[in-house]
């Protein structure tokens, strides 16, 4: 389901993001989730959600990366 509110992603996203890569996230799955709401339009049988969570990921991953202090950091 789409998230209305930062507060309402995942602890897995909200624990470890900083806010502005949870926005990311959040617009980012809002978003697939209304694109890849047909089976069809998915890879494999992957769900309509796990799909949107994995289009999150790739988008925040634009622009953040994991650092060596385990932190989630803005690329250069």
């Amino acid at each position: 389901m789409p998230y209305d509110r930062l507060e309402e992603l995942p602890d897995g996203v909200r624990d470890v993001l900083p806010k502005h890569a949870q926005e990311i996230y959040q617009a980012a799955f809002n978003s697939a989730w209304d694109q890849y709401d047909e089976p069809q339009e998915r890879r494999g049988d992957a769900t309509r959600e796990e799909t949107a969570h994995a289009v999150a990921w790739t988008a925040v991953k634009r622009t953040y990366e994991k650092g060596e202090d385990g932190r989630w950091h803005e690329k250069r």
